[in-house]
């Protein structure tokens, strides 16, 4: 008797947004047009808005309103794209502001296929290239290599993994630290040779050298112990 070959996963996306609908616009509207785009959309809105609402059904996706917070946003978004009796499935946390590449999809499914049980896109700047943004983006590859994957990086896992894990922290910033120190240790959580593109306006309004070490900083109060909320009040008091 031949064996049978095994299911291809089902893909859902999940975005946490707040007040974000020109960004999430272009971002759903590239979801789309993947080869191979996810099955499902699931915007975890933190806002409740109803023109967010309008968006997602304008783009067949599922609107979720939610408690405000990056972590609980996400948490959500799983909680609410469980389907009774699903097939194996993917969950793919993006941020509303980055692009994905066209090969996104296929590339996920195919790690999976390989055996990864979760993995990043490689970080690259939007916009014109220079010396500073090429700097910025090898300096983020190596410290995906031996310390912590940001969100804003396109973070994949399949469901079975995620609720096995920590799953994200409740708290306004580095709420996927848990869950990136988990799929560290299975092993099996590769970087893609795949680029996600990210928005520079924040580097570009702060300068980028400038906000490079404020992250920095934040990453290394979080390290320390600094409670995420204290975290949160630096972030915003140095927006």
């Amino acid at each position: 008797m031949r064996a049978e070959a095994p299911a291809t996963p089902r893909l859902t996306a999940i975005v946490p947004v707040l007040r974000d609908d020109a960004a999430l616009d272009g971002l759903l509207a590239a979801l789309r047009r993947l080869d191979g785009p996810p099955e499902r959309l699931i915007v975890a809105d933190g806002a409740s808005s109803e023109q967010t609402a309008a968006l997602c059904r304008r783009h067949s996706a599922r609107w979720l309103p939610c408690a405000r917070g990056r972590g609980p946003q996400l948490s959500a978004g799983v909680a609410g794209s469980r389907l009774p009796g699903a097939a194996a499935e993917v969950l793919w946390f993006l941020h509303a502001d980055s692009r994905p590449d066209p090969r996104a999809a296929r590339a996920i499914r195919f790690a999976i296929a390989q055996g990864a049980v979760g993995g990043y896109f490689r970080f690259r700047f939007d916009g014109p290239r220079s010396g500073m943004k090429s700097f910025l983006e090898r300096s983020i590859a190596l410290r995906c290599r031996v310390g912590t994957v940001y969100g804003d990086q396109g973070l994949f896992v399949t469901r079975s993994v995620y609720e096995a894990g920590p799953g994200f922290a409740a708290q306004p910033l580095f709420e996927e630290v848990p869950l990136v120190r988990s799929l560290k240790r299975t092993g099996g959580f590769i970087a893609l040779d795949v680029p996600i593109i990210v928005d520079p306006r924040r580097w570009e309004r702060d300068g980028y050298l400038r906000r490079t070490l404020h992250n920095r900083v934040l990453a290394l109060g979080h390290l320390l112990g600094v409670p995420p909320l204290r975290l949160a009040q630096w972030y915003r008091a140095t927006r």
